[in-house]
């Protein structure tokens, strides 16, 4: 792995904070911005790192030395002028290798980089971007990719009204392939990847990839920002957030836990969360549980609900729970459906799966990609299918009684807890994992 850390922001931002130095040298609990991020690359294996400096460009050079300290061999690039994100890169094209993970040297990072390469290189990509939900989607850039990954495009903010858009948050993290930027001319004004490059690459056809991940990752670029990821760093929860550590989950069903029952949902309008499903759910995260949501829906097996269509309703429920600060790690959910003679029905999703609930094959896939503890992890549900799902998956459960309220009456499984709704049943968890 080689790595390129675009390390020549002034931070006119952090001028109270840093002391005249580069924005990548402002301490942050005891340690520049930039120590964190060659401590990761080093522990992931990278050996080759190329700083792109600007502004204190001698200051960085005197602080990092020859990278022997982290086992590094680094090599300086300096910008004759600054030339945005994708412009210093672009320039420094010819000192760079044929493939590259581009860091942001404000940003404090956890990641498991060994999935974030195996991802991009199984997706075939020219590029691959990093991204996560986050708890204010509508002031950040959002990327829509498709089922498979590949990104579709990237919706800048601010974002309409209204607009349904996937809380996929670009984390300004890449991995590139230098035949990707080929051809660019070194840009005459600050030239930025994500407002800029990758939305032209996009309509020039180039293949994007969209790696989503819980991870932690965000940038201290302002005072606040700073606070905020010290407080994070000293409590823990940037180390616990990589995918390298494993955790417990908390999995929800949708209809009936989250949002209301009202039969089969098609549309993003007919989306309703239950009240205090949002604030559950964020209780949840910030207790340490991964929450991931896992649902049946035969809708599209019966040929009522496209996969696109799909998605625009879980693009909007994600879009509702963020405006109570709450998102999920994850959406998985099963299309099939076993029974046949609908109007309309696709044949090839007709079949008996390993992932429709009381099936475990939804918790096993997200227990593979996220890491999960499932003998420390909760399902919550309305349906007595829930309950059996737990069981089936070594997890406990705990029944809500809202949407069926358990009154389906199709397995005999038991719960562990009761609980009025989604915001009672996370307040129970919690208070167990005290």
């Amino acid at each position: 792995m080689k790595a390129v850390i675009l390390a020549g922001g002034k931070g006119t931002r952090l001028a109270e904070r840093a002391n005249g130095l580069p924005k990548p040298l402002v301490e942050v609990n005891g340690k520049a911005l930039l120590d964190y991020q060659l401590e990761l690359l080093a522990r992931y294996g990278t050996r080759e790192v190329v700083l792109l400096c600007g502004f204190g460009a001698e200051a960085v050079r005197a602080h990092c030395g020859d990278g022997s300290r982290w086992k590094l061999q680094l090599k300086y690039v300096n910008e004759v002028a600054p030339l945005g994100t994708a412009g210093a890169v672009v320039a420094a094209l010819h000192e760079l290798p044929e493939e590259f993970l581009v860091l942001y040297g404000d940003t404090v990072l956890d990641v498991d980089l060994a999935r974030f390469w195996k991802a991009h290189a199984q997706s075939g990509a020219q590029g691959t971007l990093f991204l996560h939900p986050n708890d204010h989607p509508w002031d950040s850039d959002l990327v829509e990719c498709n089922a498979s990954g590949k990104i579709l495009a990237i919706h800048g903010y601010p974002h309409p009204e209204g607009s349904n858009l996937p809380n996929q948050v670009n984390a300004a993290l890449y991995i590139l392939k230098a035949e990707l930027l080929r051809g660019i001319p070194v840009p005459e004004k600050p030239l930025d990847f994500a407002k800029h490059l990758f939305p032209e690459l996009l309509k020039k056809g180039a293949h994007l990839h969209g790696y989503r991940s819980p991870e932690y990752i965000k940038d201290a670029g302002t005072p606040e920002r700073l606070d905020k990821v010290e407080r994070d760093l000293r409590s823990g929860l940037v180390a616990r957030s990589s995918l390298a550590v494993k955790r417990p989950a908390v999995f929800l069903d949708r209809d009936g836990t989250i949002n209301e029952e009202v039969g089969y949902i098609r549309r993003p309008e007919q989306m309703r969360l239950i009240e205090g499903a949002a604030e559950g759910i964020k209780s949840l995260g910030s207790a340490g549980y991964r929450v991931v949501v896992v649902t049946n829906q035969p809708v599209v097996a019966r040929g009522e609900c496209t996969e696109d269509e799909l998605r625009r309703v879980h693009d909007h429920m994600e879009m509702e729970l963020s405006r109570a600060g709450a998102f999920l790690d994850g959406i998985y959910w099963c299309p099939h459906h076993p029974h046949k003679g609908f109007a309309g029905e696709r044949a090839e999703l007709k079949v008996v799966c390993d992932c429709r609930k009381p099936a475990i094959g939804m918790l096993a896939q997200a227990a593979r990609e996220l890491n999960i503890d499932l003998g420390a992890s909760w399902l919550i549900g309305d349906s007595t299918g829930d309950l059996q799902t737990a069981k089936n998956a070594g997890v406990r459960a705990v029944l809500v009684k809202t949407g069926h309220g358990g009154g389906d009456g199709k397995h005999a499984a038991g719960a562990e807890l009761v609980a009025e709704d989604l915001r009672d049943a996370a307040m129970k968890i919690v208070e167990r994992t005290k």
